[in-house]
Parts: C-alpha cells; sequence; structure tokens
C-alpha cells in the first residue's frame, strides 16, 4: 500500500528522510500515470468498448505489454 506523502507546516519542517520518501512516493505516482496516460491514448479505457467483448482482455492485455516495454526502454 502506497501512504500519501509528508506534509510541510512552518512549525514542522520535514526531515532529509522524509523528503527522500516523498520523492520515492512521487516517482512511482508519475511512472503510473504516464501507464495510464499511454493507455488512455489508445481509447480502450477512456471511451465505450464497441468491440467484441470476447477480446477485450487479450487487447487490453496487449496494449499493456506495449505500454511496459516502451517506458522500460
Amino acid at each position: 500500500m502506497q501512504y500519501p506523502p509528508k506534509k510541510n507546516s512552518k512549525k514542522k519542517p520535514l526531515s532529509k528522510d522524509d523528503k527522500i520518501e516523498n520523492k520515492r512516493i512521487a516517482s512511482e505516482r508519475a511512472t503510473n500515470e504516464h501507464a495510464v496516460g499511454f493507455i488512455k491514448r489508445f481509447k480502450i479505457l477512456s471511451e465505450r468498448y464497441r468491440n467484441r467483448r470476447k477480446r477485450f482482455g487479450l487487447r487490453f492485455n496487449l496494449l499493456v505489454g506495449i505500454c511496459i516495454f516502451e517506458l522500460d526502454f
């Protein structure tokens, strides 16, 4: 489970460890958002799927495979 980032205040500034942890959480979140955006560009999630339902899983898995391949390089 991913925890929300720590917040800074005037009375309690963030420690170095908290800043490092926030940076890690932000980088994970950015990667996830890029992956979702990549899949939405194919319109399979952002619009109604109008093709055969049997092939939805296959097509979605293919798109996710392409997405993983693209993000790794």
